[in-house]
């Protein structure tokens, strides 16, 4: 563990020297994830309360950015939620399917790497689901999601979007200047609830409870006018390298079959996710009042803390961010599932009708 650690604050460090967006999620993300496959005399290891802890943190400093006005334009762009969640699905699911005939493997193995529900989801799912090949959705899965964590800053940080960092809408949490003298005592019920939620959550199997918890409760609290201290720099920064190690340990290539053929086309369609997802926040811009840079973060196809983070740092509309991040993540999470488990049967009796 203190391995990984020194090879984190190392390549944190590095990312901040070159002006990397977000460098404290996609230092350590990347730095771990080479040297834990580059060399095998080196045993990485990060426990997953660590990653927990980053995700609480996380969760808290997005729910302070809830206000009133924010869940009044929640409620107008519902609809839209709605339409653009079903349209990004439709895209993973065409996706998925180019993806099962040309690497030679089963259609419910890519969908379930495809679909955007979040890599403990849809690992859960395919565990239930007999015939589905866990190595391959969970390089899938991770693969996508570390492609969409680097690419997208970049693009938001391109002069592409150059034009619309100017009128960025500044959440209250990336306005405020925090400092650590500025915690207490502010910051003790917060603590307490936001970390009893998360993990009384994890007992009732609430998906993604340590982020989504604290994250609600932390809106809950700030909305009824108990004020939430914002979290000084380094608290940030410290949240983002526990996920980050956690996440560029998940990537384990070797384990595939027919690496180079699966390797290559699961980086094709993570370019195509990410062209549908700009798309799609070009559509979501004519909709509504919102910025290219908040639009594209709130249709990413990976994860919310992810995308939360990245929102955060460049002070989009972190409210909206989430807001379309959360939909998605529960829309998948109730309904996806058992869609998937009727028509995975569905294709089992296709399938077993054929060979007699």
């Amino acid at each position: 563990m203190c391995i990984t650690l020194l090879i984190a604050l190392v390549s944190g460090y590095l990312f901040t020297l070159v002006h990397m967006p977000i460098p404290w999620l996609l230092g350590p993300m990347l730095g771990v994830c080479l040297v834990s496959r580059g060399m095998k005399t080196v045993k990485l290891y990060w426990p997953g309360y660590f990653r927990n802890i980053g995700l609480i943190i996380v969760g808290y400093a997005i729910g302070l950015s809830f206000t009133l006005d924010t869940l009044k334009e929640i409620v107008h762009q519902l609809p839209s939620m709605v339409l653009l969640t079903l349209l990004l699905l439709l895209l993973c699911s065409l996706t998925a399917y180019g993806l099962s005939r040309l690497a030679g493997i089963s259609f419910p193995t890519a969908l379930t790497g495809s679909i955007p529900g979040g890599l403990t989801q849809m690992v859960a799912l395919a565990e239930e689901t007999k015939g589905i090949d866990m190595t391959v959705v969970t390089f899938l899965q991770v693969s996508r999601l570390m492609m969409i964590v680097v690419f997208v800053p970049l693009i938001i940080f391109s002069p592409l979007m150059g034009s619309d960092r100017s009128d960025v809408i500044l959440s209250p949490i990336a306005a405020a200047s925090a400092s650590w003298s500025e915690l207490f005592p502010d910051i003790i019920p917060y603590a307490i609830l936001c970390t009893g939620m998360a993990l009384l959550g994890k007992k009732l199997h609430f998906p993604t409870t340590f982020l989504l918890a604290p994250l609600i409760v932390a809106a809950i609290l700030h909305l009824s006018g108990l004020h939430g201290p914002a979290l000084p720099n380094s608290i940030i920064g410290a949240a983002q390298l526990m996920i980050g190690c956690y996440v560029g340990l998940l990537l384990k290539p070797e384990t595939l079959p027919n690496k180079f053929r699966i390797v290559t086309l699961a980086l094709i369609s993570g370019v195509i996710l990410i062209v549908g997802a700009c798309g799609l926040s070009y559509l979501m811009t004519k909709l509504h009042p919102v910025t290219a840079a908040t639009s594209l973060l709130s249709l990413a196809p990976g994860g919310m803390d992810q995308m939360g983070i990245i929102a955060h740092e460049i002070n989009a509309n972190v409210s909206i961010v989430t807001s379309y991040q959360i939909f998605r993540t529960f829309f998948i999470f109730f309904a996806v599932p058992p869609l998937l488990r009727i028509l995975f049967g569905r294709l089992a009796r296709m399938r077993r009708t054929v060979d007699e």
